[in-house]
């Protein structure tokens, strides 16, 4: 993964690895066999509050992505405008070269 220069949203990743690590956690805990009284109102809501918070910053992080990553154009329309009969796979623009042994 590349750094981000953009400290809010490095930190926006941060949070999400640290959100589901820890949800993670609590769910490896409630179905792993814990005692069910170990597990309350609290937890559930703890839970539910960690999946807010994941949902949150990977909409901050979506959002950042969308407006800065430069489009893929794979729309039909611009697919459609290049010409496909002289296109070839060897990005040089010459054709190789067979040696002769």
């Amino acid at each position: 993964m590349t750094a981000d220069s953009n400290s809010h949203i490095a930190w926006q990743r941060a949070q999400v690895r640290k959100n589901r690590a820890a949800l993670k956690e609590l769910e490896i805990a409630r179905f792993g066999g814990a005692p069910i009284p170990t597990f309350n109102r609290h937890t559930e809501k703890a839970i539910s509050e960690l999946k807010c918070k994941i949902m949150e910053a990977e909409r901050c992080i979506a959002d950042y992505e969308r407006r800065t990553k430069r489009p893929l154009a794979t729309d039909r329309g611009s697919l459609a405008s290049v010409s496909w009969s002289h296109w070839d796979a060897n990005v040089g623009g010459a054709p190789p070269q067979r040696h002769r042994a």
